[in-house]
């Protein structure tokens, strides 16, 4: 049986005997260009001590093989102490020193040491990823957050190349046997838990920059900063617009923290098939490379990167230089850099819509989590590394990036940064747990903040909040009272939990100019199931009363009757965006869950789309739409309001500014909608041929393939004519466009071929295995209704059989989805629900986090049927 995922019982064992100090880990890539060659020498020194001489413990590799383990100078027997992923260790004496040497293999899934042949031009390029516990797959080492240590890297290379670590370079030496290889010996890091070392290493090209200033206490520091990415995207790196960020949140975030940034040096690398959005090693922050723009981006891509960019800078304090104890205490890290790469982006570069961005977008990532059966509290129950893995979700993020905004608004904000500022000042290099973050927090606000982290940190579960307004009874006009209900289920429990709120209700109506504007607010504290507004009471009704007005607190609204006919009638008059965000949201979780049928979501995106101004809640909007059109509505009907929208879609693309952001956005829309719908295909032909361009429109290597995509899903896109297409463009995006377009092609035997590659074979990267799944599920009604049964066949094998990272993608990525609801037929009786019953019924055995994938896609399932069956609810009385 397999020992790779430790248990949090284990780790605290081995906390409570252990105490690491430092590692030196010498790692020889020489030979990584050769694609015969799996693996690479990996050697680790380890001094350590133990509580209790006498006693054991062990180590954890995840390899090719172990050659030799050397404990306090004496060989011990390989055979002997090496059991799977685990390297027992004997008889400790109260200061130790391990040296395992080993063979570490290269990835394709992104978990360790990735490597990666460009398809551009051939060059091999390597990169770490470790998060939550691959550091194993790289190097021998006590893999738990908790036990920290200092690092020094040593790596062997080509010596043309470019490597980097965490810490910074101390010497390059030429090898006397061999010239054409280097070693690298990188400066000893500050202590740090292994997950967030890392290396980087190949013929990457290079921009380097610094950042000085002197901050207000008088420290000066002088940080050098380096970018990396790909040879043959080097044409496209905006190295400059990334500096220009990144030293903008430097200066911000080490004013803002009052904790001079402790990593020597800021290097950020944009590398290929990344498994995140990007990781924040100390020293040297990874990143997607889909972040380097090779095809024409909006403003809210470049607005998202920047986000990104700062999120992970915010890690070098929360996280990295005080870190969770245990994967329990995620949210200590992820919760504390999503709200704060947010505040960098509103505080410290010129975007003004960071916030309706996070409300628009992540927020709506959060309510989508929590309102599956496997939510959780933000401060989760982390039993094991598989559900770790599993744990990097929209509550971990965004739901405790909503709260912690929340907090602010209930705290003040002067007080939740000077309670971050003893965090660090306190916790420095160390670990923590929930109750050092309260500490630091109820002592800078006064406050005792334990009942409120009882109520929104330690229960799962959203909150719905809606208006009950009663008109004055001898004033039609005005109002006579209103009340806040409040619904907060438990999950679990079912038991209803309600939570404080601090928030605002926005009052609005229309101006002179026909304009729907705020003309005032009230502020309220809400606490219990029901909370009376008094301030508001005999107020002349207005035409729109918005609850939560400016965002402050993390809950679904649902609009009054009178509210929501203003909104459906005069949505694109609301002169503020947020306001604006805050409707679109409220429209669409209404259809999401089946309050109002999707078809009038569609018909509101199709009204008032058009005039949205923001480019980051227009793609929104317009992605939700095409989910609301192809899941929500039902299959009688969806042909209907699929052929109107996609109408709606071509009028607006005309009429979008030649060349902006708007007209990219309503391009994209109609290549998606296409795929399902024929009627346009002969436009998109002509764009791909330039016989019917549109001006402005750059039909650049991204936007070919998502028309390609359309028309081969539609059976309308040759083989031959794909392989031309990957024959102009030779980018690993590119091969991922065409193996997509290859599996939609609408063909039994296609479909049969990219199963085969998919669950069964072994060559797929993962970029390549995410990208013929999506192709492959790109089919129309019937054609995978064969799948369904192997589907359920695989899936244990696939779970033991493959990585987590692949497994993840492989059960997520193929569970039958995209499912109609037959008329007269109830949600729950749909076979494709039964037999998932069934499954999880005759698989109580089954590993939680492969159970947990499959829970959650029977959820999406069953939403989207609920969703089918939905029926128009009157809006006013």
């Amino acid at each position: 049986m397999s020992n790779q995922n430790l248990q949090r019982d284990e780790a605290a064992e081995r906390s409570a005997l252990i105490t690491t100090t430092s590692y030196d880990v010498s790692l020889d890539v020489r030979q990584a260009a050769d694609p015969d060659v799996p693996g690479y020498t990996s050697r680790s020194v380890i001094t350590f001590s133990a509580a209790e001489a006498g006693t054991s413990t062990f180590l954890d590799f995840i390899g090719g093989g172990v050659h030799s383990v050397f404990l306090n100078g004496k060989g011990l027997r390989v055979e002997d102490v090496v059991d799977g992923a685990r390297i027992r260790l004997d008889n400790l004496q109260l200061e130790n020193q391990v040296t395992v040497t080993g063979t570490a293999l290269y990835s394709r899934s992104g978990e360790g040491m990735h490597r990666f042949v460009d398809p551009a031009d051939g060059q091999c390029y390597l990169y770490t990823q470790y998060e939550p516990a691959d550091a194993r797959r790289v190097f021998a080492n006590f893999e738990q957050p908790d036990l920290k240590a200092t690092f020094t890297f040593h790596v062997m290379a080509p010596a043309d190349w470019h490597v980097a670590s965490n810490g910074v370079e101390t010497a390059r030496t030429l090898l006397t046997s061999d010239p054409a290889t280097a070693r690298w010996d990188f400066a000893t890091t500050e202590p740090m838990s292994t997950y967030i070392t890392t290396v980087l290493a190949g013929p990457y090209f290079k921009a380097e920059d610094r950042w000085q200033a002197t901050l207000d206490d008088g420290t000066s520091l002088d940080i050098p900063l380096a970018l990396y990415c790909r040879a043959s995207m080097a044409d496209s790196f905006d190295a400059e617009e990334l500096f220009r960020v990144t030293r903008n949140g430097l200066d911000f975030f080490n004013r803002l923290f009052a904790y001079p940034y402790p990593w020597g040096k800021y290097d950020q690398a944009f590398v290929p098939e990344y498994n995140l959005g990007a990781m924040e090693n100390p020293g040297l922050v990874t990143f997607t490379d889909s972040y380097v723009f090779t095809s024409r981006a909006t403003d809210a891509q470049y607005q998202g990167r920047a986000n990104t960019l700062l999120h992970e800078m915010a890690h070098m304090w929360f996280g990295d230089l005080v870190t969770m104890q245990w994967w329990d205490d995620l949210w200590l890290k992820e919760s504390f850099a999503d709200y704060m790469g947010t505040l960098g982006v509103d505080r410290a570069t010129g975007w003004d819509s960071a916030w309706v961005s996070f409300a628009n977008k992540r927020k709506a990532w959060a309510y989508v989590q929590d309102q599956l059966p496997t939510t959780h509290p933000i401060v989760a129950d982390i039993p094991d590394l598989e559900a770790a893995k599993q744990n990097f979700d929209g509550i971990t993020y965004a739901k405790g990036a909503s709260v912690l905004k929340q907090l602010v608004a209930y705290v003040g904000f002067d007080a939740f940064i000077a309670g971050s500022r003893e965090y660090f000042r306190k916790h420095a290099y160390s670990n923590t747990t929930l109750a050092d973050l309260l500490a630091a927090l109820s002592a800078a606000s006064g406050r005792d903040l334990s009942g409120w982290a009882r109520k929104w940190l330690q229960t799962a579960g959203i909150s719905t909040l809606a208006l009950e307004v009663t008109p004055d009874a001898t004033d039609d006009g005005a109002i006579g009272s209103v009340a806040i209900v409040q619904e907060a289920a438990d999950p679990v429990t079912g038991r209803d939990k309600p939570r404080p709120h601090r928030l605002r209700v926005g009052l609005y109506d229309f101006d002179a100019s026909g304009a729907l504007v705020r003309t005032g607010s009230v502020e309220t504290d809400v606490d219990g199931s029901a909370t009376p507004v008094p301030d508001l009471a005999g107020k002349p009704r207005p035409a729109l009363l918005l609850l939560n007005d400016d965002d402050l607190t993390y809950a679904k609204v649902r609009l009054d009757p009178v509210s929501l006919d203003t909104v459906l009638a005069s949505l694109d008059r609301i002169i503020d965006p947020m306001a604006r965000a805050l409707c679109w949201t409220a429209l669409w979780n209404s259809a999401r869950d089946g309050e109002n049928p999707a078809a009038r979501y569609v018909d509101a995106v199709a009204a008032f789309g058009p005039a949205e101004t923001g480019i980051g809640v227009l793609l929104n909007i317009l992605e939700n739409a095409c989910t609301a059109v192809e899941r929500y509505t039902p299959a009688a009907g969806r042909d209907g309001v699929r052929s109107s929208f996609l109408a709606a879609v071509a009028a607006e693309l005309d009429r979008a500014a030649p060349g902006s952001d708007h007209q990219l956005a309503w391009a994209r829309t109609l290549g998606t909608l296409s795929r399902h719908e024929p009627a346009l295909l002969p436009r998109l032909r002509g764009l791909l041929d330039g016989t019917a361009p549109l001006e402005g429109l750059a039909v650049d290597a991204e936007r070919r393939w998502h028309l390609w995509h359309a028309l081969a899903a539609n059976g309308q896109a040759t083989l031959a004519e794909l392989d031309a297409e990957l024959a102009r463009d030779t980018t690993a995006s590119g091969r991922a466009g065409h193996a997509t377009a290859v599996a939609a092609r609408p063909d039994p035997a296609v479909k049969a071929a990219a199963w085969q590659e998919a669950v069964h074979g072994t060559a797929l990267s993962n970029q390549q295995l995410s990208a013929t799944i999506s192709g492959f599920t790109t089919a129309p009604a019937g054609l995978l209704d064969p799948y369904v049964e192997p589907y359920f066949e695989c899936l244990r094998d696939v779970w033991d059989g493959r990585s987590i990272e692949i497994a993840s993608r492989i059960v997520r990525g193929l569970f039958p989805l995209n499912q109609d609801l037959a008329e007269g037929m109830a949600p729950a009786d749909h076979p494709v629900l039964r037999r998932t019953d069934d499954w999880l019924a005759a698989s109580a055995d089954a590993p939680r986090a492969l159970r947990r994938i499959i829970v959650e896609q029977r959820s999406h399932l069953l939403r989207a049927l609920t969703a089918q069956d939905a029926v128009v609810v009157s809006s006013a009385p």
